[in-house]
């Protein structure tokens, strides 16, 4: 019998989800009281973040009950019970995949591969998180469903397009998170929330069954409150699928995690106010730099004199423009109930493009590849901040310049993971991005985890706004 004492609701929702996983192995907690705790949440905190755009509380309950009888019967997977959200761009069978666009009545028959592979390990599916219009943008700030704020400060952007996934499991509503990824759609809501994320290699885990934002930047997001969770997630999730031409079959394992800190080579930018880094976030980064001492091993400035990350940025958002006329061709034609303005200039500037316009972006990645072997036979990491600022006020201007520091991981197809790394002067999170050659996923996160234990940054407690 288990004698020891409940545990507190605020701490369930604080928790890792590696200590909830414990807590349930040893009897603390049941897979329905944790679903309440995190159903209530949602209730009360999400009428003002906003950060669920569609819930069950009937699903939720079901999905708890059946983990409790599991764990009654000891038949239990790796994420039993877990509460985890899903980005309202993955397919869930039987539910709406909006993608964030004003009336898309899509209702799939069948889940995407990666919320198969959470429903396979025992994960309660919480319900589906707000974010931009068509996934083109970089601040939840949807003219039809509502911005998501940050839940360190409302009215502050909680960073897009995944910002309704990252606020959920910054705020306590969800353990962990699914989004998306094509230049930055999960790092910088997590820089912003003060939370953990991870892009993996692309193709690593399956994105059938996502809405398309282009297919050769496209990567299923991890975000969570610790970074050894992302570890756990990424070996539920990852896998070969034959029915994604881009799913990676790897005929060697992925990189094991053994890399020494005294023989690490860290790569890191000469200029960061040359790219445009704000002041404040290169004092953080300092900051952060000079507590790891030993952890980054040798440092090493790498020469990008020869990559333009505003252009690049650029080339990446084109390419996306350009699918997503196929994409949300029946929205862009609906009369009835249109699409925003924004979104429609912002993908009929791809129809201004040249054929040859189109190619000359799509070689970007060709280059993006190139100058990743390169960079990767200097050094084992790059280590820069995730985002050039911290979080901005909802309702004044959005900077271009968000994504520059993530696109080079996305068009060149590597691992990427953020980290807190620090908090600005106006007291709002920001992050700092690792990045490592294909397949190092796992040696990245290792590493990330040493860097994340050093510089001990202040947790993600749940945001209680007033």
């Amino acid at each position: 019998m288990n004698t020891m004492p409940p545990v507190a609701d605020n701490d369930m929702r604080r928790a890792t989800l590696l200590q909830i996983l414990h807590w349930l192995a040893i009897g603390r907690v049941q897979p329905q009281a944790l679903s309440d705790v995190y159903q209530d949440a949602i209730e009360r905190l999400n009428p003002r973040l906003n950060a669920f755009s569609d819930y069950s509380v009937s699903l939720i309950q079901e999905q708890s009950l059946a983990a409790d009888r599991r764990r009654r019967d000891g038949v239990i997977g790796r994420l039993d019970g877990m509460p985890i959200a899903i980005k309202d761009n993955f397919d869930v069978a039987g539910v709406p995949t909006r993608a964030g666009m004003r009336r898309r009545t899509v209702v799939p028959e069948e889940d995407a591969h990666v919320v198969a592979r959470l429903r396979a390990s025992g994960a309660v599916l919480l319900g589906k998180t707000n974010m931009d219009e068509g996934a083109l943008g970089l601040t939840t700030n949807n003219p039809f469903h509502g911005a998501t704020h940050n839940p360190h400060r409302l009215g502050y952007t909680a960073g897009g397009s995944s910002g309704g996934a990252a606020a959920a499991v910054a705020s306590g509503m969800a353990v962990a998170a699914i989004g998306s990824d094509s230049l930055g759609s999960i790092r910088v809501p997590a820089s912003y929330c003060g939370i953990y994320a991870l892009k993996p290699t692309h193709g690593e885990i399956s994105a059938r069954g996502l809405v398309p934002a282009a297919r050769r930047l496209d990567a299923v997001g991890l975000l969570a409150r610790g970074v050894d969770d992302l570890t756990v997630l990424l070996q539920t999730l990852a896998g070969y699928d034959a029915d994604d031409p881009r799913s990676r079959r790897r005929r060697v394992a992925f990189s094991p995690p053994d890399w020494e800190p005294g023989n690490l080579r860290a790569g890191f930018l000469p200029d960061l106010a040359a790219v445009g880094v704000e002041r404040d976030v290169i004092d953080v980064f300092e900051a952060a730099l000079a507590r790891l001492q030993g952890e980054l091993g040798e440092r090493r400035s790498v020469d990008f004199s020869d990559w333009d990350f505003a252009k690049t940025r650029r080339a990446g958002l084109l390419l996306m423009e350009a699918e997503m006329i196929n994409t949300f061709a029946a929205e862009l034609a609906d009369e009835a109930y249109p699409v925003s303005n924004a979104f429609r200039d912002m993908v009929g500037f791809a129809t201004k493009k040249s054929a040859a316009e189109y190619a000359a972006a799509d070689l970007v990645l060709d280059a993006a590849t190139l100058k990743m072997r390169r960079l990767f036979a200097q050094v084992d990491v790059l280590v820069l901040p995730t985002t050039p600022q911290g979080a901005f006020p909802l309702d004044g201007p959005v900077p271009a310049s968000q994504a520059d520091l993530c696109g080079f991981a996305s068009l060149a197809g590597c691992p990427a993971v953020s980290i807190p790394m620090g908090t600005l002067p106006n007291g709002l999170p920001i992050g700092m991005q690792l990045i490592g050659a294909r397949g190092s996923d796992l040696r990245l996160l290792e590493l990330a985890a040493v860097c994340a234990s050093s510089l001990d940054a202040e947790p993600a407690y749940p945001v209680e706004p007033a």
